[in-house]
């Protein structure tokens, strides 16, 4: 498998990371109360960063090819 090949399913996962924190972030605002909404919106922040850290990397580690 080549370097760009393995860029774009490892930006696939951040993307992914990306939507999966939406929604347990509005899962954990709209539908979820106490103890509960707060492990949840925990879990979509650090998907979120996750997610973001993987995308960073992605943009600034330049063209391949």
């Amino acid at each position: 498998m080549s370097e760009s090949m393995l860029n774009m399913y490892i930006s696939f996962a951040g993307i992914i990371f990306m939507f999966v924190s939406i929604g347990l972030i509005l899962l954990s605002r709209h539908k979820l109360k106490g103890l509960l909404a707060m492990i949840t919106a925990i879990m979509a922040y650090l998907f979120l960063f996750v997610g973001g850290i993987i995308i960073f990397y992605i943009v600034f580690s330049g063209p391949t090819g």
